[in-house]
Formats: C-alpha cells, structure tokens, sequence
C-alpha cells in the first residue's frame, strides 16, 4: 500500500540482501578494496568480521560482482555441516555432476578441477559466510585444502566472513594452525551518522522516490535507533 502513496516503483528497506539497492559506506569501500587486494594477490586465507546487520553479506556481493570475470566463486552460505556435505555442497557449486561419498574421491576430482582453473589462469575463491559456525575439525580440513598448489603459488583462496565470535573460534589453541595462514583481515563497522542518510536517500532512488520521504529528524532517530546498523536501519 505504501508504494503507491509514496510513488514507489519497489520496496526500497526489504531486509533481504538485494545487489540492485547496493551501496557502500566508507567502511565498506575500504574493506572491499582490502579484500579485493587479498584476492587478487593470492593471499590465501582472508577474513572480515562484523556485528549482525553491519552489512557483512553486502559487500560479499560487491566482491563477487567486481570479480565474478576473474574468478571461480564457491560460496558456502552456513558451514555448520559434516565433512561430507561441505565437500559436496563444494562440488555442487563446481558443477562437478555428481556427489560424492568419501573424502579421497572428492579430492581426487577437486584437485583436478584446481589444476584446470590454473592452467586457463583462473583462480578459486571458497566464500565461507558464517564462519563463527565453523567447527575446529571442519577449519582443519579447509587448511589441508589449501596445501593445494602449484610449484608453491597459491591456487585456492578461501574467505571467511563471520560474526565477531569468528575470533574467538580462531583464538583457541587447536586452530592456530589456521589463524597463523590468514594474512587479510578487515572488521567492518555500523554506518556513521553521516552516512545513514546516505544510505537511505540511495535505497529510496533505487525505489523510484523523486524526493526525500524522511526528515533530517526522523533520520536521526532512525541512525539513533539503529546505531547505524543497515539491517536495523531498513
């Protein structure tokens, strides 16, 4: 109902992440251009972390938007699996056709299927989204995956975004094989008062407003409840 009353063409504050209502704050910009630079240099293992709502999801979407012509993406939306299905959920996003019911033949045809990638100069990027739901095993074999490579370059590069509890998970004892192979990390923050109208007006464009629908006031209460956090935000 509200569309038509403000002119809207499409709701512009749906909480589902949408690259159409894209947009980017300082904080945003600057860890896409790290993570970018992590990527595209190999780095190997990369991690952003970040409250609930402060756009994590957001700028995986920019990522893999910027570089989806350079890249091979695999993207783990919940990693609080077996073994097994994280292999297969892997072979499914590599359109392998056909899953798999050990480990040994799961890597036998990942393997291959890296070796190609690099031999067309194609790299590999594992996107793991909820990475605080990782388990230490799970974390292990993702490390022994990336011994993969090739006359010592790196083939695969794998990118974990979680919750802040992510660093906590790295910080025990068990994992710090892993902890000691991430050289990029970023935490992301909430927008800044400045930004939130920002922000706003961009969503409210892509949704076909023509003018401002909020006041200064009502966005400051806005940013005031919110504290800057995009999902709160819409």
């Amino acid at each position: 109902m509200y569309l038509s009353h403000y002119k809207l063409d499409k709701k512009p504050f749906d909480i589902s992440p949408n690259p159409e209502f894209l947009w980017l704050g300082e904080k945003h910009r600057e860890g896409l251009a790290i993570l970018k630079y992590g990527i595209l240099e190999n780095k190997g293992f990369l991690m952003i972390t970040g409250d609930v709502g402060t756009g994590k999801t957001a700028l995986i979407r920019a990522i893999e938007n910027e570089l989806q012509a350079r890249i091979i993406v695999i993207t783990i939306p919940d990693p609080s699996l077996s073994l097994m299905d994280f292999y297969n959920i892997m072979a499914a996003e590599l359109n392998m056709g056909r899953t798999f019911e050990n480990k040994g033949g799961f890597l036998i045809e990942f393997k291959k299927f890296i070796l190609k990638a690099a031999s067309s100069h194609q790299r590999v990027l594992i996107i793991i989204d909820e990475s605080q739901r990782l388990t230490s095993a799970l974390l292990e074999e993702i490390r022994l995956l990336s011994n993969i490579d090739l006359g010592g370059n790196v083939l695969i590069n794998t990118f974990f975004v979680g919750q802040l509890e992510f660093k906590a998970l790295l910080a025990r004892s068990e994992n710090r094989a892993v902890r000691q192979r991430i050289t990029v990390s970023y935490e992301i923050s909430p927008l800044t008062a400045d930004e939130t109208p920002k922000y706003i007006w961009h969503r409210l464009k892509v949704g076909g407003a023509s003018r401002p629908i909020f006041t200064p006031e009502a966005i400051r209460l806005i940013h005031g409840y919110s504290k800057g956090y995009p999902r709160l935000i819409n």
